[in-house]
C-alpha cells in the first residue's frame, strides 16, 4: 500500500484547495492517505535572523519528514494575487534551509482551484518552474476552475474535468 501525502498551500479552514486535494487523492488506488492541515504547522515568519537566533522551527521538520516518508503527494495550491499564498511560501522557505531539495523526487500531483475561469493557473507556473530545482518530481499538473460551478459534495460535478482529474491521478499512480 503507498502512502500518500495529500495538503493545500492555504491556511483557510474551508480552503477549497484542500477539498480538491483530499478528492484527488481518494482516487489514487491501494493507497493510504495522510491529508495534513498547515495549520498544525504554525512557524514564525522566516527571517535569516530568527534563523540565526532560534534555528530551524521543529515544525517545518516535520512537515519535511511527512514530505520525505510518503510515497507520492497530493498538492493543491492556493492562488493570492498570482502567487503562492503567504503561509505556503513560509513553510516552503523554512523547509528549504534544512533541505534545498525538499521535495526529495517523490511522484506529485501538482494542482490549484480557485473561484474565477484561470483555477489557479498563475501559480501553478511558478511552482512548475520552481520546484524542479528544489526536487521537485511533477508528474502531472490539473487546475480546476470555477470551483463554486465545478465542485460540489466532495466531487468535480464537471464530467470532462472529472475526466481530467482522473488522468492527472493515472499518471501519478503509474509512477508509484
Amino acid at each position: 500500500m503507498k502512502k500518500i501525502l495529500a495538503f493545500a498551500g492555504s491556511n483557510s479552514k474551508t480552503s477549497i484547495n484542500k477539498q480538491l486535494a483530499i478528492y484527488a487523492a481518494s482516487l489514487v488506488e491501494d493507497s493510504e492517505v495522510t491529508v495534513l492541515d498547515l495549520n498544525d504547522f504554525e512557524l514564525p515568519l522566516y527571517g535569516i535572523d530568527y534563523e540565526m537566533e532560534h534555528g530551524i522551527p521543529k515544525a517545518a521538520e516535520e512537515l519535511l519528514d511527512h514530505i520525505k516518508t510518503s510515497d507520492g503527494i497530493v498538492l493543491s495550491l492556493a492562488e493570492h494575487n498570482g502567487a503562492y499564498a503567504t503561509v505556503f511560501k513560509n513553510i516552503f522557505d523554512w523547509m528549504s534551509r534544512i533541505d534545498n531539495k525538499l521535495w526529495s523526487n517523490v511522484p506529485m500531483l501538482l494542482m490549484a482551484t480557485s473561484p474565477g475561469g484561470r483555477g489557479g493557473a498563475t501559480v501553478l507556473e511558478i511552482a512548475e518552474g520552481r520546484f524542479k530545482y528544489m526536487g521537485g518530481n511533477i508528474i502531472a499538473v490539473f487546475s480546476l476552475p470555477s470551483f463554486g460551478a465545478n465542485f460540489s459534495e466532495g466531487k468535480i460535478i464537471n464530467e470532462e474535468l472529472d475526466s481530467g482529474l482522473k488522468q492527472a491521478v493515472m499518471e501519478l499512480q503509474n509512477q508509484l
